[in-house]
């Protein structure tokens, strides 16, 4: 069902919201998708390594439950719990592992906010994605980090734009840290979409995609994604492309606008 380039995923956190989780999940991979999870603490572990063994193929999850990257203890914590993360990671066979800046809350604010990122916090932001590349070395794992926006979802997160995940990315320089190249929060943020891309693309383990505003599937706002499909196929993007939207109404619809978008 997918001819796109990609490898096309979509959200089981934000899609038929309606049902549970793991219809949610059947949904997704019945409609020729990959399935995308957030905090597996909220999941029944069983029920889904039971789905990965049936044959859905679960693309992304989030890969630390506290922490942040900008203190040693935080640093403490996030590695604690993604070293928690991975053995979960191995049950679903989950290769990338989701960061951000600081842990978020349930409302997505974060839990050590930041005003003002300073050299220092820089520096033990790197030491600390340095030890979770090494991680991910050690464990055949890839942890990539989000960017997000703080003028509309996320805000007070520190190295929360494109431009700082890139940054950091590529000052640790790892094939075991990536960037999860949030579109959606970079419009919001940055724009200048195409660009972006292009320049980020040595670095990107990851594309995810809402349109803006509303945060709903491509075509509901005013993001040309079709462009932005072919500018990564030409590049020669050829990973995930995840889908981490709302349904502006019928999910099976906005599933379908998804895989029109980057049919390629």
């Amino acid at each position: 069902m997918n001819s796109s380039p990609f490898v096309l995923a979509a959200s089981a956190e934000m899609l038929y919201v309606d049902r549970p989780v793991a219809d949610r999940i059947r949904a997704i991979h019945d409609a020729g998708f990959a399935a995308e999870i957030w905090d597996w603490r909220n999941h029944d572990l069983h029920e889904l390594e039971a789905l990965a063994a049936s044959g859905v193929v679960f693309t992304s999850m989030t890969g630390y439950t506290t922490g942040t990257l900008a203190d040693e203890t935080g640093a403490d914590a996030l590695l604690r719990t993604a070293a928690e993360s991975v053995v979960v990671s191995r049950r679903l066979g989950t290769p990338s592992l989701n960061l951000h800046g600081t842990g978020l809350d349930n409302r997505g604010l974060p839990v050590v906010p930041a005003d003002e990122v300073t050299p220092r916090m820089w520096d033990t932001a790197r030491r600390t994605l340095t030890r979770i590349a090494e991680l991910g070395e050690r464990e055949g794992v890839t942890f990539v980090l989000e960017n997000l926006n703080t003028a509309v979802d996320h805000p007070g997160t520190p190295f929360a734009k494109a431009a700082d995940t890139l940054a950091l990315v590529r000052r640790v320089d790892s094939p075991h840290l990536r960037l999860n190249l949030d579109l959606y929060h970079a419009q919001i943020g940055e724009g200048n979409l195409i660009e972006l891309c292009r320049k980020a693309l040595p670095w990107v383990g990851e594309v995810q995609v809402a349109d803006v505003p509303g945060r709903c599937e491509p075509g509901t706002g005013e993001i040309r994604y079709a462009a932005i499909a072919c500018a990564l196929a030409e590049a020669g993007y050829t990973g995930v492309v995840g889908l981490e939207a709302w349904a502006s109404g019928d999910p099976d619809e906005a599933l379908a606008a998804f895989r029109e978008a980057f049919a390629g």
